[in-house]
């Protein structure tokens, strides 16, 4: 009988020998369905077994580093799920972790896999506010966190498990020391199977236009799902992994906890409290970096500085969690050699769409359905599926294995998102005549003017263009002749000042590169507001444009 490990592996086998011919990929790949499957314990601590190969290797910015073999990871992964089994952690229940870049943050991962027990991933950014509604609605009964977060559950009610990292013999009252994990038992026992679908991971998505929603993952939809990362990201065996991302959110999971280790890939981290350019190339140079991975805001920071420090770029470079403007990928082409590579996913989902190795890269595309995924785009009005643009879907008459299981706690959200056959992303896309897609914008950010159709974000690409934008983001704004006209919030580079003179500029990029009616009629300068994800908050945006400003330009002063 074929055990779930051999089913994993001769799925993940398929994508390594096809890497680089998407069409073989595609049309080959039939995702794993094993009736019981724990990733750690059937596949990591498989992978393990005598691997003194390093899993993880963490850099600190005062020069410390943190390297664990395979070998080692699976150890101390038994020894915390036993303690946490006598600290009362069993199948199904809720641990909340919130957790940095350490060590710790891997080790709870597996063993709480091992357990059973569904994982509450939560970025240390959080508050006591944040955090009471996680605890309420997730119905958390354990909490992992850094020791010198103790202090914002003093007024998160619950009666939970309270466990501190890092505080050792000084831990809070009422905290259990992590430490202790490390003298539970070395042999470690499973209480039973780990059935596919059931629950692993529950996230609290970001939230940019509503109340976060609250993802459901399964024991497959994860870490067998994130087989199409693996492939989209390009790795191998061996290969030196880094993916810059905030613990507490999907793309973490995706790319330096599921996707390298699918791959035996080490996952490499370089911990900073300041964005630094050089420094970063420097650590990616010594650690011998082959694969990376940034989000767009990392990839704007790093054209900003010289890019040929790096003296060995990665063999694959990606990008994830926006669109990449087509300017920052021209330069990193220009001194690395490299083509950043896009990808479109979800956290209610692994990798869907991406510019995967050896295709054919148009500028602008985001391209091709993964393998595994059957991606139509519905009909704004119908909802019919095949249209060229249209609001990306997943087809549902062969369950993608990467998709969540649905929206924890809200059935009619859940209902209405997977109505009609199709999981409905709320991201608006469109198709060539090459099967490639472009990423058009969310489904509520897309607006009306003089009743054309507006994408902010082929707006907000042109603005990055110019030399003095850093950041840009679109939003519509009232106008008694238009209904609504395309307003920009500017952050601006270094050297450049908020003033008239700059808005006058902008303001002829704009005229000199976008059509008449996609120009942008307003601006202002300033910051933009964020989720703790980094994702901006565009309803803000929205709301402080419909209420005025004074800080405003407008287009019309500059005739």
């Amino acid at each position: 009988m074929t055990t779930a490990t051999e089913l994993f592996r001769t799925a993940r086998d398929f994508l390594l020998e096809h890497r680089e011919d998407y069409t073989a990929a595609y049309e080959g790949f039939r995702w794993p369905r094993p009736r019981n499957f724990n990733w750690a314990l059937d596949w990591f601590d498989v992978i393990a077994d005598g691997n003194d190969r390093t899993a993880l290797h963490i850099v600190e910015e005062d020069g410390r580093e943190v390297r664990v073999s395979f070998a080692e990871m699976s150890a101390r992964s038994d020894r915390v799920a036993n303690r946490l089994r006598e600290w009362g952690v069993g199948p199904e229940d809720r641990i909340l972790v919130m957790l940095g870049n350490q060590a710790e943050l891997w080790e709870t991962a597996l063993a709480a896999m091992k357990l059973r027990a569904v994982v509450i991933p939560a970025t240390t950014l959080l508050g006591p506010a944040d955090l009471r509604d996680r605890v309420d609605r997730g119905r958390v009964k354990h909490v992992i966190v850094r020791a010198e977060d103790t202090g914002k559950f003093d007024d998160v009610p619950g009666d939970y498990t309270r466990v501190a990292v890092g505080g050792g013999a000084a831990t809070a009252p009422g905290w259990r020391p992590y430490e202790d994990v490390y003298t539970a038992s070395g042999a470690f026992t499973p209480d039973g199977p780990t059935a596919a679908d059931d629950p692993l991971m529950l996230y609290f998505t970001s939230g940019t236009t509503a109340r976060p929603k609250l993802v459901e993952h399964t024991h497959v939809s994860y870490p067998v799902g994130h087989l199409a990362t693996m492939y989209w990201i390009g790795l191998t065996p061996g290969d030196v992994h880094l993916n810059i991302s905030s613990p507490g959110w999907a793309k973490h999971a995706w790319s330096n906890l599921f996707a390298p280790w699918n791959a035996e890939a080490t996952v490499f981290l370089y911990n900073y409290t300041r964005f630094d350019a050089s420094r970063l190339m420097a650590e990616m140079d010594r650690a011998g970096v082959t694969t990376f991975c940034a989000p767009p805001t990392v990839w704007r920071m790093l054209i900003q500085a010289d890019l040929a420090q790096l003296a060995t770029p990665p063999r694959e470079v990606v990008a994830a969690g926006e669109p990449l403007n087509p300017e920052v990928i021209e330069q990193v082409r220009r001194v690395w050699g490299r083509t950043i590579r896009d990808g479109f996913g979800q956290t209610e989902t692994a990798v869907q769409v991406s510019n995967s190795p050896g295709q054919v890269l148009k500028t602008g595309s985001m391209g091709r359905p993964s393998p595994g995924y059957r991606v139509e785009l519905l009909d704004p009005v119908t909802g019919a599926p095949g249209a060229d643009e249209g609001e990306i879907a997943l087809d549902l008459s062969e369950h993608p294995v990467g998709l969540m299981t649905g929206y924890h706690g809200d059935p009619d959200r859940t209902a209405e998102a997977m109505a009609g056959g199709y999981y409905r992303t709320g991201d608006i896309g469109a198709r060539d005549e090459d099967g490639y897609l472009t990423y058009v914008g969310r489904a509520d950010d897309v607006f009306k003017a003089s009743d054309y159709k507006i994408s902010p974000f082929e707006l907000e690409s042109a603005l990055l263009e110019h030399e003095a934008v850093a950041e840009a983001a679109v939003v519509p704004a009232p106008d008694e002749l238009r209904l609504a006209v395309p307003k920009a919030y500017i952050v601006l580079a270094a050297g450049w000042e908020p003033g008239p003179d700059t808005a006058k500029v902008l303001f002829e990029h704009s005229r000199q590169t976008l059509a008449p009616y996609k120009r942008v009629r307003r601006l202002e300068f300033g910051e933009l507001p964020k989720t703790v994800s980094g994702k901006i908050r565009r309803i803000e945006l929205r709301e402080a444009t419909a209420a005025g400003s004074a800080n405003e330009y407008r287009e019309e002063d500059f005739r």
